[in-house]
């Protein structure tokens, strides 16, 4: 799964302008007839459902643009430049390299961004003709098509997250409740990047939801898989901490919910705070229904759902409260997730800096 790529794209240049004067039989002072120069390609930035991550980005950092074409006489201009278009997944957000500026957020599909713009093309000498210079001799040429250096990151777009320690019944869940297929084992860490599944009601509403990676103590210090996968959480309306009751590595559930909802405030206090759901999995195992008696107590103004993903049993309660839940939440505040994108991209401006300066006392 491959995330986060840095990319350096270049527009392509404008065409020169033409210096030409018309030639023909019979046609005395035919006069200047340069055509300016084409137009450079932009490379534009696609966000498109085919694509799953940025791993085509990591081994193709370098994007170009086709230059402009020269213009001609007979007053031709050039070809206009072939635009790049680089497509990338729905969800991808574009920061400047240099400044950390986020800019652009693609998510939905189709959704572009110009990255670079042409160069504009140059003027030929036609242009510059005026009634005190009759046989202008000189053109312009294009101007220089726009380059910068960019970092893509992407975060999963999805209305529930699936949080949850490994081994939890995350990936059965979601395979329980939609059509997707993520790979599930009887060990911890089957699930090494985010998987989305859609969800549709018997109305036609649709919903989808995120099986986020297993997270371990430590994961807001980047411990394990750590930043790597917490950052997917942040687009989701709904949190689901998704809690193994039968105890099955030998957790207490109740601790395994006050370390989840701890990494989450240390990661992002924001994340802490958004709306949840409990689903209290494998009640189908014997010490399920004791740690259920507790959990309630413990939580007694939450959400709890009981289930068992792996037998199927009360998964139509678990999706129509979910659908209950997403319908009553206010639409997502986009503010919010630029403040938090400016936090984090603030950290890691910090943390890249303090690596260079290591590089440099070494």
């Amino acid at each position: 799964m491959i995330d986060q790529a840095t990319i350096f794209v270049k527009a392509g240049d404008g065409g020169s302008g033409c210096v030409s004067f018309r030639r023909e039989k019979f046609v005395p002072k035919g006069g200047p007839d340069g055509g300016d120069g084409g137009d450079g390609g932009s490379v534009i930035i696609r966000a498109v459902t085919g694509e799953q991550s940025l791993v085509a980005l990591r081994y193709q950092p370098n994007w170009s643009a086709e230059r402009g074409g020269l213009g001609k006489g007979k007053k031709q201009h050039g070809a206009r430049g072939q635009a790049c278009i680089i497509n990338v997944p729905i969800g991808t957000l574009v920061f400047d390299a240099e400044s950390n500026e986020l800019l652009a957020d693609l998510k939905e599909e189709n959704q572009e961004f110009l990255a670079a713009e042409g160069g504009k093309g140059g003027k030929g000498n036609t242009r510059f003709v005026t009634s005190t210079n009759r046989v202008p001799r000189h053109a312009q040429p294009g101007l220089p098509g726009e380059e910068k250096r960019l970092d893509l990151e992407l975060k999963t777009i999805a209305d529930v997250g699936l949080v949850g320690y490994p081994n939890a019944g995350k990936s059965t869940l979601l395979r329980a409740i939609s059509a997707a297929r993520p790979k599930t084992a009887p060990y911890p860490f089957t699930t090494l990047r985010p998987h989305v599944g859609v969800i549709e009601t018997d109305d036609y509403r649709r919903f989808t939801v995120a099986d986020i990676p297993g997270l371990i103590d430590g994961a807001a210090d980047n411990v394990g898989l750590g930043h790597d996968f917490l950052r997917h959480i942040e687009r989701c309306n709904l949190l689901c901490f998704v809690l193994d009751l039968g105890a099955v590595d030998g957790r207490d559930p109740l601790d395994d919910l006050a370390a989840l909802r701890r990494e989450l405030e240390r990661y992002e206090p924001v994340l802490a705070r958004r709306p949840f759901i409990i689903a209290a999995n494998k009640i189908d195992l014997e010490p399920a229904t004791d740690n259920l008696n507790r959990l309630k107590q413990a939580e007694p103004n939450s959400t709890i759902i009981p289930i068992c993903a792996e037998l199927g049993e009360n998964i139509p309660d678990f999706i129509a409260t979910v659908r209950r839940i997403l319908d009553e939440l206010p639409p997502p505040d986009h503010d919010e997730l630029l403040k938090i994108l400016a936090k984090r991209r603030a950290q890691k401006k910090q943390i890249d800096d303090q690596d260079s300066d290591q590089d440099e006392e070494l």
